[in-house]
């Protein structure tokens, strides 16, 4: 038997206990590059133990409704952003921890313009962009050490529909 996973827009109130969401809003903190630059400034919390950030390029094949999760991940040594660069929503599902199992799955899905920080050690589900192909930059913890953990469901959870 699988469980419906309903889907709510992404929005940095209802996605705060996991990650923050990376978005421009407002007015720049400040002009740079003789005043033709807008610059919003540190709108993530990059968090490592140890190593250092890293940037990488992540192309993540489409993925299609209905959508079955059958597994989440974390990183318990740093926190790991998502920004896309190419113009496609992606699912962000996200799960409280219970002494080391996921639970509570939520699922979100992006606005254009709309990245994410996921803090360090949140279970989440896996890169999924929706309907087409997605290339993305992801800043995380880069060094020694096992960084990966992985649960897998015995029952997968499912989503089915995205609100518009």
């Amino acid at each position: 038997m699988t469980s419906l996973l309903k889907v709510n827009p992404l929005n940095a109130n209802d996605f705060a206990s996991y990650g923050d969401v990376i978005e421009v809003s407002g007015e720049p903190t400040k002009l740079i590059n003789e005043g033709m630059c807008g610059r919003h400034h540190d709108l993530a919390k990059l968090d490592f133990d140890d190593g250092c950030a890293g940037i990488s390029m992540f192309n993540a094949k489409a993925r299609h409704l209905p959508h079955a999760v059958t597994m989440v991940e974390r990183h318990p040594q740093g926190s790991q952003a998502f920004m896309p660069i190419s113009p496609v929503p992606f699912l962000v599902v996200v799960a409280d921890d219970n002494a080391g199992t996921p639970e509570n799955l939520k699922a979100f899905v992006t606005a254009p313009g709309q990245s994410i920080n996921l803090h360090r050690g949140v279970w989440h589900g896996v890169l999924a962009p929706i309907g087409a192909p997605g290339q993305f930059a992801v800043v995380d913890r880069i060094g020694d050490g096992a960084n990966l953990e992985e649960h897998w469901f015995d029952t997968p959870y499912i989503v089915e529909t995205i609100p518009k």
